[in-house]
Order: C-alpha cells, then structure tokens, then sequence
C-alpha cells in the first residue's frame, strides 16, 4: 500500500495522547568548569594553533564588547550588541567549518567573524559607519557583513535570514559545491514564521544547511518560559524530520564537537541539521536595554559562575598551551589596541550621501537620481540640521 499522507501508521485501538514532552533531548557536555573533562568524555581532536585562534577570537570579543559598550554610553557610537557569556557557542561552531562555509547570522555572532579573520579596524570601520565601513554607513552598528569571508550581511528583521540560509544551502548542493551553510538565532527568533518556513524547506529539499539556535534564555524582556512549551528547541527539528543535538553553549570543546558532526553529516546526507546551544546572555540584549526590569542580579551572577572563557582558558594550561602570565599581559595589550583604533576610527570622514544608492543597483534607475537630488536640496537649504553631510556635495 502507498503512504500518500507520508506518515508513520502504527495502529492502535484504544485512544491515548502522546505527551507533549515525549521527547526530551539530553545535553553534550564534555568540559567542566575546572578545566578537566567530564568522566567518560573525550576531546574532540583539536591542535594547538586552532585552540589558541578559538581562544584568542574569544578574548578579542570579550574585551571588544567591554570597550564598545562603554564607547556607547559615551555617545561615540549609537547603539551596541554584546557576546557576553555565548563567546564559546559563536567562535566554537566557527571554528569547526570550512572557510569558505557561509555564515548567515543573526546579531550576536562577531566571534564566527572574528575567528574568520575580521580584523579591528573592519570591526571599527563597521561601528562607526565611516567611509572605510564595507557597508559603506547603510547599516546599525554590529550589523556586519563580508563577502571575501563568506559571512552575509546582518538584517535586522528577525529570523529572515532562516529561509535564506535554506536557499542558499540548497543553491550549494545544486552546484556540487562541497560547502555547507550554518544559520545563527536566537531562541526568540524560532517563534518567527521563518523559523518554520526555513526548517521545513531545507528538510524536504534535503539542504546541507547547519541551523544553530543559541538558546540565551530571553527574547529581548521575554523569558524562555513565556515563548513555548516545549524542551528548547532541538525537539522542533525532529518534528520536521531533522536530526538534532543540544549542548552546552559555555562547553567550546561540546560546540566545535558538535559542529564537526554536524558538518560532517549534512554534506554526507545532504541534510539539515538542528544544534540547540544553552546559554545565558549575561549582558542586556542591547545598549537600548535594561535586563534589571525583567531579571535579578542574582540569577546573572549565578550564571557569570558558567564563564566560558575561564573554562577553556584552564583546559588549555593544563594541556601545557597557554601561559597564564603571557595571557594577562598579551590581553593588556589588545585593550590598548582596541582603544587606539577607536580613536581611529570616529575620526574617519563619514561615507559621501552618494553612497546610499550607489550600487542598489548596477545602474541606478531614474527614480534614485531623482530622490537623491531632492535630498542635497534639502540638505543644502537646512545645513544646520546636518552638520556631517552638509557641504560634502556640490
């Protein structure tokens, strides 16, 4: 007999629910917070350069945020996004792909793009929407974007860029192309319509497509227990017929492991697969917000406890790979760095207003012409009202 509805007929003949937690999908955890790994756990092969790329991309990030943040509320730049407590899920799943693997991110990512190489002064450029920005100002702050490192350009609606990563990821299996495509969100973004459109898609078109859901805890204000009912997310991927994993977003070791299967597995398969990582957002989810108004000091401290830096800093001195004296001065050192190019950066001119439309397309259509045109000319009558464009056009 054929199966038309594509469904699993195991007959029953009296009525009973499945439980709506049926399936509950354990955690990876292979460091613990000491550094050693947990009994009857085994590393995942990883040399010594690559650890100390994974850890220095970690570092760099961490003070990053700590100087940009502060550059915010200094009124220097306009808005920020921290990293704070998920280093270890963004730069650990960076770490395990092919370079030329296509990121698509949501906004909490800057570690896969440091880990790829986005040097300070494109992250700088980038926050200052200066001339040099390869997003030539059109973009917020920490909407970053590089198309020699594979890594798309942030949108700011969310969860866009889950259906796209499926295309894409699809596009790359149609050329025969041995790539595959990892799709970073929160999990307040798995309640976007993408979310659904995107898995279904890649699972029914068979796309080599990594989709990684950094459960944080809070959809901006929104706690976890407030947006579903289900366990996380992972247990979503198998309902759309995806194979799934969950891990401890603060475990580096568990995440690149993780990743590496998954990598493996999606280009052998050609197959979607869905990683849950949990961790916790320790900053707040913006400059704009104020985590005291839907969250206690105490559960954050509780929670800064699980720091995944520390954790992987002490797996690495025991391996006989990091010198803890050397760390201090060479993170000393890269504050300096950063705070050199911030001076930089804010003193480079802003991009000419020619550059809002200057390749929309590749010619631009009359429309443009027009609409630029009467912007200079508003611009030109009230110069007062923009100081750093006024006079920069004839």
């Amino acid at each position: 007999m054929t199966n038309p509805n594509n469904a699993t007929i195991s007959t029953v003949h009296t009525a009973e629910f499945t439980s709506g937690h049926a399936l509950q999908i354990p955690t990876l955890r292979i460091l613990q917070d000491d550094g050693s790994l947990y009994p009857g756990a085994e590393a995942p092969e990883l040399d010594k350069a690559t650890a100390l790329k994974m850890y220095d991309s970690m570092q760099f990030i961490r003070i990053l945020d700590e100087r940009m943040l502060a550059a915010q509320r200094q009124g220097r730049i306009s808005f920020y996004m921290q990293c704070l407590g998920e280093e270890a899920a963004t730069v650990g799943s960076a770490a395990a792909l092919d370079d030329k693997d296509m990121i698509m991110a949501q906004y909490r990512e800057q570690g896969a793009l440091r880990y790829r190489g986005f040097s300070l002064e494109q992250f700088m450029n980038q926050l200052f929407s200066n001339e040099k920005d390869l997003g030539k100002g059109r973009q917020m702050p920490v909407h970053y974007g590089s198309k020699d490192i594979y890594y798309m350009t942030i949108s700011s609606p969310l969860g866009t860029q889950i259906p796209q990563a499926s295309g894409y990821a699809y596009a790359q299996k149609l050329r025969g192309l041995k790539n595959t495509t990892i799709c970073y969100f929160g999990e307040g973004a798995a309640s976007e319509g993408d979310f659904h459109a995107g898995l279904n898609m890649a699972a029914v078109h068979k796309a080599p497509v990594i989709f990684f859901c950094r459960n944080n805890g809070y959809a901006i204000s929104t706690p976890a227990n407030e947006q579903f009912k289900g366990d996380g997310i992972a247990c979503r991927g198998v309902g759309y017929g995806i194979k799934a994993i969950r891990v401890d977003g603060a475990d580096i070791l568990a995440v690149y492991k993780a990743t590496q299967m998954a990598r493996e597995y999606a280009l052998e398969h050609e197959e979607p697969i869905l990683i849950e990582s949990i961790a916790y957002r320790l900053g707040a989810h913006s400059s704009s917000d104020d985590p005291s108004g839907y969250r206690s000091k105490e559960e954050e401290e509780l929670w800064r406890k699980n720091d995944p830096i520390s954790r992987f800093r002490l797996w690495l001195v025991k391996q006989g790979w990091l010198d803890e004296e050397a760390d201090k001065a060479k993170s000393d050192a890269l504050r300096q760095e950063i705070l050199d190019a911030l001076k930089v950066a804010e003193k480079v001119a802003k991009p000419g207003i020619e550059h809002l439309m200057s390749d929309v397309y590749e010619t631009p259509i009359p429309l443009l012409n027009e609409q630029l045109e009467e912007l200079k000319a508003h611009i030109r009558k009230y110069p007062e009202a923009y100081p750093v464009t006024a006079g920069r056009f004839e």
